[in-house]
């Protein structure tokens, strides 16, 4: 797919969620980093191909700004930092598949849910690791105690 396509099915696949400024915003990212990528000397297919899919990006924007919507603007400016700063770290090591992956908080109880989730799975390893140390320690306390007292009694004969 060359640039001005990915830009143009870009543009389709946000125009119904976005303001036109937005949708400006967007597609001038995306064309500015296709032609820097073209500048460098490669071919405006492989940086598509390595972009993927416009309408998942798409789905990506469109999620970033309704959770700036929501929080007040400060998770969607840092998924476009974290966005820009994968480019600009693929760009250095000269590789990358160029899909984005984005996870956030739409809001705070979820992320009171996912410690409550951490702190009951460490509880739980806990009490198994104490389990299996309360089962074993009437059996294993004697046997060491044996092994012991036999190695310091054999090596004095």
């Amino acid at each position: 797919m060359t640039g001005s396509e990915f830009i143009e099915k870009l543009k389709k696949a946000l125009e119904n969620d976005l303001s036109e400024a937005q949708v400006r915003e967007q597609t001038a990212f995306y064309s500015s980093y296709i032609r820097e990528e073209v500048r460098k000397g490669r071919s405006e297919e492989e940086v598509t191909g390595e972009l993927g899919d416009p309408w998942a990006i798409a789905r990506n924007i469109i999620s970033g700004m309704e959770l700036q919507n929501e929080s007040g603007g400060y998770q969607y400016e840092a998924e476009q930092s974290r966005q820009r700063s994968r480019y600009q770290d693929r760009d250095l090591k000269g590789q990358g598949n160029g899909h984005i992956h984005t996870f956030g908080f739409k809001g705070w109880w979820q992320l009171i849910l996912l410690l409550l989730g951490i702190i009951g799975i460490l509880v739980l390893v806990v009490a198994v690791i104490g389990g299996i140390f309360s089962l074993l320690a009437p059996v294993l306390v004697p046997v060491i105690l044996i092994v012991i007292i036999l190695r310091f009694f054999g090596r004095r004969q």
